[in-house]
This record gives structure tokens, sequence and C-alpha cells, in this order.
């Protein structure tokens, strides 16, 4: 048993402290941090004199006057003007850089606003967005002036209608609890299948580095091939907790700062308050399991290659497995009481992601979690059994080796040890 722990710590501390674990930890938290924080650095960048000017040529009939008045009002960086000088040599003076555009307002058939935005090139979006916003406003204080309409009663025709929404279920999930848990459970998805398909092919990968070194020849003289194979799983389980625990760390306390702002740009959907602790053990117990159901696998038949580029060929199917429980769990995000993602939550490969899914965003009976459990645990267990018998034959086998025709070999070789 020694030897076992030896090796979980030897799997363990050499991953840790390779360049390349380092450097993709830190790159990942550095990413995290930019993407939660971006909103201050573009501003960092931001030149503090922003106000772009416009010449403005008026065929208006009449109501530049209020839609200069609506774009002071609005805040708007745009500075307009209104010089004496033919469009063709205002063109000029954008090209050269001189004016940041012209507008050339104008009325159509049913003498309401309309514009005409010129700039050297239309990659500035928000621009045309301000502009058509102020044009918007004075096309409806217009229309409103025609139609006899007070400021009140406009307002009220654009008031959004607003639907109440009731649960009858005992202990239903409010509006706002279900947004802030599909936030969570849509960044834990990605957490999960990222760390699995990562994790699973680092240890499939190991087994093939070993084997194409003939490393292993040593190390099966020594310790025997199960033995190595859970200890490969568990040391790299380790890593990726360690890995997960920086990163998750570094995230949180880079957004703690920008969470009221977050929360209101997605509706509270990146809240967190009101989401019970139970969700996230859960997403604990999920990863886990998952890790190692896919690990198990990526650790067998890894250990029937014996080239490092062959590897990706053999996993592939584990790959398509994760991918399509990462599809049926985006779907579910929008109906997660579907027929469809009760019984997928239930199928192994599926179960770390779907069932989760489930967990966090609806209230569903105990023994449902607990049956979930209960199968990948049972999965885990006889995927461990074969994968040991395969792992214990397929060290042994060497030269070029990428077809499932290869563990009925495996499986012989491991009988005749």
């Amino acid at each position: 048993m020694n030897k076992f722990w030896i090796m979980v710590a030897h799997t363990y501390l050499n991953k840790l402290k390779t360049k390349s674990f380092i450097i993709a930890t830190l790159i990942t938290a550095l990413i995290l941090y930019g993407v939660s924080n971006i909103s201050t650095i573009i501003d960092m960048f931001e030149n503090e004199d922003q106000t772009k000017v416009f010449a403005v040529i008026d065929h208006s009939d009449g109501y530049y006057d209020q839609f200069e008045a609506n774009l002071i009002a609005s805040g708007m960086p745009l500075s307009i003007e209104t010089p004496d000088v033919e469009e063709g040599e205002l063109e000029k003076s954008v090209l050269a850089g001189e004016l940041d555009g012209i507008m050339v307002l104008s009325t159509d058939e049913n003498q309401l606003p309309e514009a005409t935005v010129k700039t050297s090139s239309i990659t500035d979006s928000q621009v045309f967005t301000q502009v058509e916003q102020v044009l918007q406003q004075t096309k409806l204080e217009i229309g409103r002036e025609k139609l006899g309409l007070q400021t009140n009663e406009l307002d009220q025709l654009f008031t959004p209608v607003e639907v109440k929404k009731v649960a009858l279920e005992d202990n239903a999930k409010t509006e706002e609890e279900l947004n802030q848990a599909r936030g969570l459970v849509y960044i834990l998805l990605f957490v999960i299948y990222f760390s699995v398909i990562f994790y699973a092919s680092m240890i499939a990968t190991e087994v093939a580095t070993e084997k194409s070194s003939r490393v292993m020849e040593i190390l099966i003289s020594s310790v025997s091939p199960v033995k190595q194979m859970f200890a490969k799983l568990i040391g790299i389980g380790l890593l990726s907790l360690t890995q997960m625990i920086v990163i998750l760390t570094i995230g949180y306390a880079s957004i703690q700062s920008q969470m009221n702002d977050l929360s209101s740009m997605t509706g509270g959907m990146f809240g967190f308050s009101d989401v019970p602790t139970s969700t996230f053990i859960y997403a604990g117990i999920y990863f886990i399991l998952g890790y190692f159901l896919f690990a198990t696998l990526a650790a067998f038949l890894g250990s029937l290659v014996s080239r490092t580029e062959d590897v990706q060929q053999l996993i592939s199917p584990m790959i398509f497995l994760i991918v399509g429980a990462f599809i049926i769990a985006m779907f579910g995000l929008t109906n997660p009481e579907t027929p469809f993602i009760t019984i997928s939550s239930y199928i192994p490969f599926f179960t770390p992601m779907i069932m989760f899914l489930r967990v966090g965003m609806l209230n569903i009976p105990f023994w449902e979690i607990a049956l979930s459990i209960a199968l990948l645990l049972g999965s885990i267990i006889l995927l461990a059994i074969f994968g040991a018998r395969v792992y214990k034959g397929g060290v042994l086998i060497y030269g070029k080796s990428s077809s499932f025709k290869d563990l009925k070999r495996a499986l012989m070789l491991s009988k005749d040890k």
C-alpha cells in the first residue's frame, strides 16, 4: 500500500511542478479575471475625450431643434454642428479625419423623422445605435403631438405588459432563485465539461507516454498495473481539484466587486445570493464522480496504445459522449422538466451534467438524486473492474495499436499474468 501512495504522490507532484500546468493555471486565471473585469479594462484604454463631432445637413422640415435637445439630454458623447458647406466637401473632411461623420436629417412619406449617417467605415456600431435612439425619441414626441396625446398617455402605451408568474407546486423556486440557479448551473456545466475532457485526456496521454518510453516495463516489475492505474486516477484527480480551487478562488475574488453590476446586467442570473449551499455540494459530488467515470475509461483506453499520437483517435468516442452530454444539458437549461432530460439524467455517462442540471434547477425528490449517485458509483466500480483487467494486459501491448480490437488481446494477456 505504501508503494501505491508513493505513486499517487509522485503523479500529483510531478504534474503539479510542470511548467505547462503552472502556465495553464495562470493563463486561465488571468483570462477569467479579464473577462469578469472587461468593462474596467476597456475604460483604462479609452481616451478621456471620447466626444465625436458630426456635421448635420438639415432637411428635417423643422425637427432639428427637437433632435438636438434630445441628443444633449441623452448625455451621449456626440457633438453636432451645421456648417454651411456642400455635402461633398463634408465627405472629404470625414475621409481626411477632420470630422467623425455626417448626419443627413430628413422626413419620410408620413412626415416622420429619418436620417442617413455617413462615416468613413461602419464598424463603430455604437454611433449608429446612439443616433437611432435619439431619432426614435424625437419620432415619438412628434407622433405624440400629431395625435394629441399627453406624455403620460404615451408612456402608458409603451409600458411593457407585466405577466405575473405563480408556481403552484410546493417549495417551487421563485423566478429570481431559478435565474440564479440557471446561471450557476451554466457556469458549473462548463467547468465539468472542460475539466473532464482535459484531465481524462491527460491520464490517457500519461499512460501512453510511459509505454512509449518503456518506463512501464520498469514500473510493472515493482507495482502491479492495477495499482498504477488507480494511483494515476487519484493523483491526477487531486491535481484537478488543486487547479479548480485556485482558478475558482481567483475567479470568485475577481468578480466579487463586479457582482452587483453583473447581476443587474443578467437579470439576476449571476447574483448567487439565493442559491442553496446544497447546489454547490452536489456540484462537487457530480464533478468528482464524473471525473472518476471518464478517467477510468480514459486510463484503460490509453493503455491500449503505444504512441501518444494514437491517443486522441482511441479516446474520441469518450469525447463524443462528453460533448453529447453537454449539448443535452444546454438544451435542458431552458426546459429541465422534459421527459428526455429526465431519462438522460439516469444514463451514467450523461448523469454528471444532466442530473446536476435537474438538481440545480428543480426540486426533485432525494431518492432520484440517491439513485443517480448509486448508478454512477456502480458504473465506476464495474468500469474499474473491467478497466483494471484491460489495463493489466494493455500495458504489455506494443507496436502500432489504435483499434478497439486490442481490447480482446489485452483481456487475454491479463488472464495469462
